[in-house]
């Protein structure tokens, strides 16, 4: 099954090398488990130092899209981790905030939209303007309707006037629009992560596993030496 978000975690220079060398990472995770998928990958610090994320998946509808191949292995954490925290009727909203384009431009935004989600209301199952109408006049009151009057309401046309001045948008989940309250960046950056959150360090070896990791470097240059090393040719008389 998969998490709320999994990446694949690829080793960067076996990369370069031609070969395609990672392994899938559910968040939220541990420090354990990110230095013990490093180290089957081949990562050490010594031969291998860099990855980056070949592909996204998860449970969350939309947020793949929204991910790049050299994020953050603490931010994408700490956003799984937020989400992790939410209800059901929360991931639905995220979604569909993130359906509508709005703050999917950085792991920062998307980490600030878990934390400021009450700036938009976000109606389940509704998915069209007639729906939206006749939510807003039957159930919120809107306008006040006589009773043998109700059946001959232009909801349709009462529900786009709703979307439009509310700059509303129809996602795969419902309805959400921006109610205009005040969005609070609480997430600047990687030093706002608590210390839980942060999990990337390279693996920890032991000293014969560091010797022979510098041990194939020094053959590896010898290698590349003898191959760039000319060829002394021959004068024929």
């Amino acid at each position: 099954m998969a998490a709320l978000l999994e990446a694949y975690i690829t080793n960067l220079g076996k990369y370069a090398e031609g070969q395609l060398v990672g392994e899938t990472l559910k968040f939220p995770t541990t420090a354990e488990e990110v230095q013990s998928l490093l180290k089957r990958i081949g990562v050490d610090g010594i031969r291998y130092e860099e990855i980056f994320i070949t592909s996204f998946d998860g449970d969350v509808l939309g947020l793949h899209e929204h991910l790049g191949e050299y994020e953050s292995i603490d931010e994408l954490n700490y956003l799984a981790a937020l989400l992790s925290e939410m209800d059901q009727s929360d991931i639905e909203k995220f979604e569909a905030v993130i359906d509508a384009g709005e703050y999917t431009g950085s792991v920062k935004d998307l980490i600030n939209l878990t934390q400021n989600l009450d700036c938009f209301e976000f109606y389940s199952g509704v998915r069209s303007d007639e729906e939206l109408g006749r939510m807003y006049v039957l159930e919120f009151g809107g306008v006040e309707v006589p009773e043998h009057l109700i059946d001959y309401i232009d909801y349709e046309a009462y529900g786009r006037d709703v979307r439009i001045n509310e700059s509303g948008h129809y996602a795969p989940g419902g309805y959400v629009a921006d109610n205009r309250g005040s969005f609070i960046e609480h997430y600047t950056g990687r030093d706002d992560i608590p210390d839980e959150h942060r999990v990337f360090s390279m693996p920890k070896l032991s000293i014969r596993e560091q010797m022979s990791a510098y041990k194939e470097i020094i053959d590896r240059s010898s290698l590349e030496g003898e191959r760039k090393r000319p060829t002394l040719g021959h004068t024929e008389r």
